[in-house]
């Protein structure tokens, strides 16, 4: 068949082009895709075609059939459609359009993530006053009895790594209500097997239901950067993308203040477990409540797609398939080494979130309150710097050096913080801890958005998902080989093993390319030909 490119500069009328089968050709290429918005037809003249204007989308249909499905513009029409657009978009393109129930769904999302978050660190800012409790069920070792109790963080790190890929499988395939729904469950469920365990013999019980709570935050960590791309507009995501993971951090801080207030430490231990039943109690009213809001409000999709790269992904939703994504990620180099680097800096920070509690009381004894409200301090910070970078990145789109700069300045902030907790001067080290804070907690959504962007169009789903896995592994090795380090050598040993992981972090990530392939998404040209048959005559049964 025929073909002929045509020149956007020079024509501003489609040619049709005829070949030897008595088939005419309209062949177009590389037009951007706001120039063909008027819809046209063939009229009963032969080749003659009316101009292309703004307004309307290029048809591909002939007169008699434009009031049937074929008839349909197969680009964006300019008047408002009332259906809801399809996965496959077969027949017409949507328009793009945000809505303003996206900010109901993401502030949904943050009270059910804040509340995920809040389960993961409780009770290990209390990690003191939960090993006394529950001594007489824990091992004799000190060693073990404290790793021990430090699992009930590492639980959901543990769990995380092996249930990622069927949850991100349930992500790609059933969408965000279900994972939304899953999560909201689970964490409700939780909390509620923890109301149970209220008793000195009863560890194992509360480990338990910590491990439903990990296996509920598979299907919340991974949805920031998917409900950003799927509700947000192109100048929206990343600020979304850290409004999503400012819940996930507000959750912690909760996690860090409140638990030292409800539980404080006692000599008594029926006075411990009846504070403990009241927080325990509490946590499963609110969790529930909010597993009811989210069976009500939370949505899967818009009624149209609110960008023109979240339309282009949507055009190959069912012939994406999950393993073919996954290998796509792993053989991108760049992606590798920021799931490396991402893994460092956030494991980092489950670290030191998980031993928090005894590295404050080596240097002051007494202050458990102290160390929530330090905790408190890192994750406030961090929730500034996540949203600061947020708009910077939505405003520059320098996601490279905007990563970059942030992993250093976390390095940093790291080393200020593990200098200054022997000097005895607890404003020092609440300042400290803040500029870590801002900088290590910053990097969260930074790093989504940067995967989301070197990785298009595979599903922001899956690239945020190994993000996290990377996470939990080293937070893992970080936790384990940071309380072997308390243990043996002291909290000076463990904060700088913490500082030299930072500082390889760093160089690696030096070493990522700026591959932003979303943004060119946004200026890619249409590539298309489209076939139109002739006129027959009537008369003669001929073609023209």
């Amino acid at each position: 068949m025929a073909s002929h490119q045509l020149s956007p500069q020079k024509m501003s009328t489609p040619q049709v082009i005829g070949d030897k089968t008595g088939i005419q050709t309209l062949s177009i290429r590389a037009l951007p895709l706001h120039r063909w918005t008027e819809a046209i037809s063939l009229p009963g003249q032969g080749t003659r075609l009316p101009e292309l204007t703004e307004g309307n989308a290029l048809s591909r249909s002939l007169p008699e059939l434009d009031s049937g499905p074929q008839g349909q513009p197969i680009l964006v029409q300019k008047q408002d459609s009332k259906e809801e657009w399809s996965p496959k978009m077969e027949g017409s393109s949507p328009k793009t359009k945000v809505y303003k129930r996206r900010w109901l769904i993401v502030s949904l999302f943050c009270l059910y993530s804040m509340s995920n978050a809040y389960q993961w660190i409780h009770l290990n800012i209390i990690a003191n006053i939960i090993t006394k409790y529950y001594n007489a069920s824990l091992p004799e070792d000190r060693f073990q009895r404290e790793t021990t109790v430090d699992w009930l963080s590492m639980i959901y790190m543990l769990a995380y790594i092996p249930l990622i890929f069927p949850s991100t499988f349930l992500l790609n395939k059933k969408g965000l209500r279900v994972c939304a729904l899953a999560g909201a469950f689970l964490n409700a469920l939780g909390a509620w097997l923890k109301v149970a365990c209220v008793s000195q013999d009863r560890f194992a019980v509360l480990m338990f239901a910590q491990t439903i709570c990990a296996i509920a935050q598979i299907f919340i960590l991974g949805l920031p950067a998917k409900i950003a791309a799927v509700w947000f507009g192109p100048n929206e995501v990343s600020t979304a993308t850290s409004l999503g993971v400012f819940g996930n951090q507000v959750g912690v801080a909760i996690g860090f203040l409140v638990p030292p207030i409800l539980v404080p430490n006692s000599e008594s231990l029926d006075e411990i477990g009846n504070d403990l039943s009241i927080m325990f109690y509490a946590g499963a009213g609110y969790m529930t409540l909010l597993f009811i809001l989210v069976i009500i409000i939370f949505k899967e999709r818009p009624p149209h797609p609110p960008s023109k790269a979240q339309m282009l992904a949507l055009q190959n939703v069912h012939e994406e398939h999950y393993g073919r994504s996954l290998l796509n990620l792993f053989k991108n180099i760049g992606f590798d080494l920021l799931t490396i680097t991402y893994g460092v800096n956030t494991g980092c920070y489950y670290a030191i979130s998980t031993l928090l509690n005894p590295i404050i009381l080596e240097y002051y004894p007494g202050h458990e309150e102290s160390a929530g409200q330090i905790g408190l301090t890192i994750v406030i910070a961090g929730v500034g710097g996540s949203i600061a970078a947020g708009i910077w990145l939505d405003k520059t789109r320098t996601y490279k050096g905007t990563t970059l700069g942030i992993y250093f300045l976390s390095m940093a902030g790291m080393v200020a913080f593990t200098f200054t907790l022997d000097i005895k001067i607890l404003w020092v080290v609440f300042l400290c801890a803040g500029a870590l804070g801002f900088f290590m907690t910053g990097y969260l959504p930074v790093g989504f958005e940067f995967a989301a962007e070197i990785t298009y169009p595979e599903s922001e789903g899956t690239s945020s998902g190994l993000l996290n896995a990377s996470a939990q592994f080293f937070g893992i090795i970080l936790t384990i080989g940071c309380r072997a380090m308390i243990n043996k050598v002291g909290t000076l040993g463990s904060n700088l093993l913490i500082s030299g992981t930072l500082l390889v972090g760093t160089i690696c990530t030096g070493f990522i390319a700026a591959d932003y392939r979303r943004q060119e998404a946004g200026k890619e040209y249409t590539n298309f030909e489209i076939n139109i048959a002739p006129d027959r005559n009537p008369d003669t049964g001929t073609n023209g």
